[in-house]
């Protein structure tokens, strides 16, 4: 194992055994060994379910790597493994450096004990010695922000209590792997954001951090790469905003078209990957260094600067088209200028009866991370109540761009209820336009949104 690979996994599988009746379980442990005995044929007596199926990938040192799939395509199977507390049926996992992990928050605390003798405790089993601990104690108590209560038994503790104990012990163990399944939703959104800040300080630190979450925004905006698991499956690994496009798109595709997705994440079809500098990186084509010498108080339209990143989803009754960005005088532009008002249209056409019907749209910032979208109805009593087949909508969406200088994206989508009465995604297009705003003079504006924020300054004598 090379000194930069923190995890090594080759060919891991986890199988379990399936009994339909509680006496199979017996039939299984005696009756195979007496037919092989008699030289008969061992018969089988339960149905083997593989969690994980020939799993194998390297994480680097250094690197924050995020697993998503549906639920039951073997994520917390695998960190389990990894972790230890789970054997592999066969493969092997070679990590490098001490492991801490959030998997089942507060699982190893004693009811009986006090937070104090708790946390000493969880230290312990996750290597620290009593002097280190010593050292740490009161950076995790004030992490966890449970006062007075760290000198009562555990028993006493609300859900949320342990979980933050539990969470601020993991935390502040300086750990080189960081292992996290869907632990980031702790606590309330003040304490979500100081364990957020305290995986960066983490992560700046130069530890490896591989965690679970369903969350795209969160995957897209901490990883450096993504892995997407279905039916234990390692289907992709790759650039996060790729691997969350895939993953939406199976997560959302019909039952009879799920395996055709599957295949295309295979054959990595299911978006085109682009390495060349510039434009492409950003997965469009097109120039972007040519917005530079752009007139800044002129919008424009280039019509090579399209996205190579366009995911189509799955139609369920209703298909999306003829996407463009234009000027409040109709003209079509995809080189905005800030501060300048927008209209963002589509059209969207059914083919059945559909009830409930909402449309939607999304701005991304070039990472895929969400900056912003609206709804056409706030509520399903809101929506529109039916759509006939045949029937056809032009959507408009008008908005002031207060973005920074940069290249952003667009997504479409349309909702409705179909025979289920569950409102889902009749359609939806990601990436389905690029736009770039154009280079602001004197630009005071920091990050990607421009808040219009002044600054007065003076000197105090």
């Amino acid at each position: 194992m090379s000194s930069e690979v923190a995890i090594k996994v080759e060919g891991l599988s986890k199988c379990y055994h399936i009994y339909d009746q509680p006496r199979d379980r017996l039939k299984q442990f005696l009756l195979p060994r007496f037919q092989r005995a008699f030289g008969m044929t061992a018969q089988q007596y339960y149905r083997e379910f593989r969690a994980l199926d020939d799993v194998s990938f390297e994480i680097r040192k250094g690197e924050t790597v995020g697993i998503v799939g549906r639920n039951g395509s073997g994520k917390s199977t695998l960190l389990q493994m990894i972790c230890g507390t789970l054997n592999p049926t066969s493969g092997s996992i070679q990590t490098h450096g001490r492991i801490a992990a959030l998997l089942e928050l507060g699982s190893g605390f004693n009811p009986e004990f006090t937070g104090r003798e708790n946390v000493y405790l969880n230290a312990a089993v996750l290597g620290l010695s009593r002097e280190e601990t010593d050292r740490r104690f009161e950076d995790i108590a004030a992490f966890a922000e449970i006062g007075e209560f760290i000198e009562q038994p555990v028993r006493s503790y609300s859900s949320g209590m342990v979980v933050r104990l539990a969470f601020a012990v993991a935390i502040n163990v300086d750990p080189d792997i960081l292992v996290v399944d869907e632990a980031l939703s702790v606590g309330d959104e003040l304490f979500q954001r100081k364990c957020f800040s305290r995986i960066e300080s983490i992560r700046s630190s130069g530890a490896t951090i591989l965690f679970v979450s369903h969350s795209g925004a969160t995957v897209v905006g901490l990883c450096d790469r993504a892995i997407l698991l279905d039916s234990g499956e390692l289907l992709s690994m790759g650039e996060p905003k790729r691997i969350i496009g895939g993953y939406q798109k199976l997560l959302y595709a019909p039952a009879d078209t799920r395996e055709e997705v599957r295949e295309a994440m295979r054959a990595r079809d299911c978006v085109q990957i682009v390495s060349e500098p510039q434009g492409d990186a950003l997965g469009i084509t097109g120039s972007v260094s040519g917005c530079e010498t752009s007139d800044r108080d002129q919008e424009s339209f280039d019509p090579a600067f399209v996205p190579q990143s366009t995911i189509v989803f799955e139609s369920r009754g209703a298909v999306i088209g003829d996407a463009r960005i234009c000027t409040l005088d109709g003209a079509q532009v995809n080189g905005l200028v800030r501060g300048r008002k927008y209209l963002f249209r589509y059209d969207v056409s059914f083919d059945r009866v559909v009830t409930n019907v909402r449309f939607a749209m999304l701005i991304k910032a070039s990472t895929g991370v969400p900056l912003g979208g609206g709804l056409s109805a706030p509520t399903l009593t809101e929506a529109i109540l039916v759509v006939e087949p045949g029937t056809r909508f032009s959507v408009e969406y008008s908005f002031t761009c207060h973005l920074n200088p940069g290249v952003f994206f667009l997504n479409a989508g349309v909702f409705g209820c179909d025979d289920s009465k569950e409102e889902v995604v009749l359609h939806r297009k990601a990436d389905v336009l690029a736009f770039r705003v154009l280079p602001v003079l004197d630009n005071r504006a920091t990050e990607l949104v421009d808040f219009g924020f002044e600054c007065a300054v003076e000197m105090n004598a």
